[in-house]
C-alpha cells in the first residue's frame, strides 16, 4: 500500500464520544500511528462530539448524512473502520443489515467488502442483557467484526455495565495491528480493500 491508510471512526451517541480524554485523544493516537483519520458520527452522535475540534484535528469534514447522487465524496475511501463508542441500537441494526444512517450504510458495506471493522460497545446492563444483543455480537463476529475487548462475557464487551473504563487503549492497539497488516503485513498487497462513496452512499431516498 503506497498511500496513507484511511481509518473511519464511527461515533455513536454515548458518553465516551463526549468525554475528555476520549475521542479527540484517540484520533490523535491513530494519527501518530500513521492513519489518515475521518470521523463519521451517527445522526445522534453528532450531538455528543466536538465537530469543530475533530474537523480541525483530522483535516476532514464530519459527515453524518448521505450525499445526493452525483455529488463528490468529500472523504477518501476507508481501509478500516472503528465504531467507538457503539451503542446497543447500532450493534443490533448493524447485525440486521439495516442502513438507515450513513454510518450504518458504510459499516454494512465494509462488512460485505471484507474491510476490517472494529467495535467497542458502550451500553447499560439491562440492554446488554437483552437477548438480541448477544445474538447480534455473535453474528457480527461470524462476519469478521472484531470486538474490543475481545471477551466472551457480554458485560465485559459492553464496557459500561461492568464498571469498566471505555477501552481506548485497546482500540489503539487494535488499529496499530491493522496499520501494520495494511502497510507491511498480509493486507498490504490486497487491491480494492477499501470502502466509502459506493452505491449505499448515493441513494438516500432508498433508506
Amino acid at each position: 500500500m503506497t498511500t496513507t491508510p484511511v481509518l473511519y471512526v464511527i461515533a455513536c451517541g454515548a458518553p465516551p464520544a463526549q468525554d475528555r480524554p476520549g475521542l479527540p485523544d484517540y484520533v490523535e493516537g491513530c494519527q501518530a500511528i500513521g492513519w489518515d483519520v475521518c470521523v463519521v458520527p451517527t445522526t445522534y452522535g453528532r450531538r455528543f462530539v466536538d465537530a469543530d475540534l475533530l474537523a480541525q484535528l483530522t483535516g476532514h469534514p464530519l459527515r453524518s448524512d448521505y450525499k445526493l447522487p452525483g455529488e463528490d465524496d468529500v472523504l477518501p475511501p476507508a481501509d478500516a473502520l472503528v465504531v467507538a463508542p457503539a451503542t446497543f441500537n447500532t450493534v443490533n441494526k448493524l447485525a440486521a443489515g439495516i442502513a438507515d444512517t450513513l454510518a450504518l450504510g458504510l459499516l454494512n458495506e465494509a462488512i460485505g467488502a471484507r474491510v476490517p471493522v472494529v467495535v467497542a460497545v458502550c451500553t447499560n446492563k439491562p440492554l446488554a442483557d437483552h437477548p438480541a444483543f448477544g445474538r447480534s455480537v455473535e453474528l457480527l463476529r461470524e462476519a469478521g467484526v472484531r470486538f474490543v475487548p475481545d471477551a466472551t462475557d457480554l458485560d465485559e464487551i459492553a464496557t459500561s455495565p461492568a464498571g469498566l473504563p471505555f477501552p481506548w487503549a485497546g482500540l489503539l492497539d487494535e488499529v496499530r495491528r491493522l496499520h501494520e497488516d495494511l502497510t507491511t503485513g498480509p493486507l498490504s498487497n490486497v487491491s480494492g480493500h477499501r470502502t466509502g462513496g459506493g452505491p449505499s452512499d448515493e441513494h438516500p431516498a432508498e433508506q
